[in-house]
């Protein structure tokens, strides 16, 4: 497709006051705290499980020590995918087009379109979370109660999915208390922050910046905020397309993962044969899960 003057007619007569409705103020960068971000040089990265050891059993006097196996578990493959995208312009409609800021604002538009595009592939991965379509390296969907692990099956969503709530906020968190390795050893699991859609902002305000209890006419403190149990407090996520489901990152080291292998770049050229100007974009990452244990979740009671 390319822009020509019949795109923008009244852009070859003076008068316009204003050009509107391509041009608006961003949010901040969001997918950074869904996901830790790293760079790759390579075609595709992997992580690979290692099941560790199990508890240790009573050696009696005299006796011979027990021995145990660590194995290699699942693997989970990292490929980058590509992402492009440009305009071309013809030559008359840069000769012609009297208004400067509607040309000159392109690539900043485009920059817009690469930067939403950034957003939503990392918001849809929650998005994708309770859907089994969408699976991690254990074969199984992000959020779900039958993550297999050597010591059976645990689970990073609620046993009944529920609205945000203090209630069910403190039974995430004792959730992620509770959490064990692939041997059923438990681990210093914590909550960090809570992700919500925008439907859902007022009320993690409220759960978590009172000193008292949300919604009680007694003066029992706020145990989440007390304690410090959520340290990265509330995020909002304006990519989250389910109004009601709710999200908590975890400490996991290897939970959330996003790999930049080709930073977004800008490049013009000139067609010789047409003289069409010609801008374009294009990055290159993978974004996904390697634990499960890095993100916990509600799909809400709707």
């Amino acid at each position: 497709m390319t822009i020509t003057t019949g795109n923008h007619p009244k852009a070859l007569w003076p008068g316009i006051h204003a050009w509107f409705g391509a041009s608006y103020d961003e949010h901040p960068t969001e997918y950074t705290d869904i996901f830790d971000v790293k760079s790759s040089k390579q075609n595709y990265e992997e992580d690979v499980l290692v099941t560790g050891f199990g508890l240790a059993p009573v050696k009696n006097e005299g006796s011979s020590y027990s021995y145990d196996n660590e194995t290699q578990g699942y693997t989970k493959r990292y490929k980058h995918v590509p992402y492009g995208l440009g305009y071309i312009v013809t030559r008359e409609e840069l000769a012609d087009n009297l208004y400067e800021k509607v040309s000159k604002q392109r690539s900043k538009r485009l920059a817009f379109s690469m930067r939403q595009t950034r957003e939503t592939v990392g918001g849809n991965v929650l998005n994708r979370g309770f859907n089994s379509s969408y699976t991690g390296g254990d074969g199984v969907e992000l959020f779900a109660q039958t993550h297999p692990s050597l010591s059976g099956n645990w689970q990073n969503e609620l046993t009944t999915a529920a609205d945000l709530s203090e209630a069910s906020l403190e039974d995430m968190l004792i959730l992620i208390a509770n959490a064990t390795n692939d041997r059923g050893l438990k681990i210093g699991l914590r909550g960090m922050k809570l992700i919500v859609p925008t439907a859902e902002m007022f009320e993690a305000c409220r759960i978590l910046e009172s000193n008292l209890r949300v919604g009680s006419a007694d003066n029992d403190v706020n145990a989440i905020k007390k304690k410090g149990l959520l340290p990265g407090g509330y995020v909002v996520n304006h990519y989250l397309t389910d109004t009601d489901a709710w999200f908590v990152k975890t400490s996991a080291p290897n939970g959330m993962c996003w790999f930049d292998r080709e930073s977004v770049e800008f490049k013009q050229d000139n067609d010789t044969d047409t003289d069409n100007a010609k801008s374009k974009s294009y990055m290159r990452f993978s974004v996904g899960w390697t634990d499960p244990r890095g993100m916990y979740g509600s799909e809400g009671a709707a």
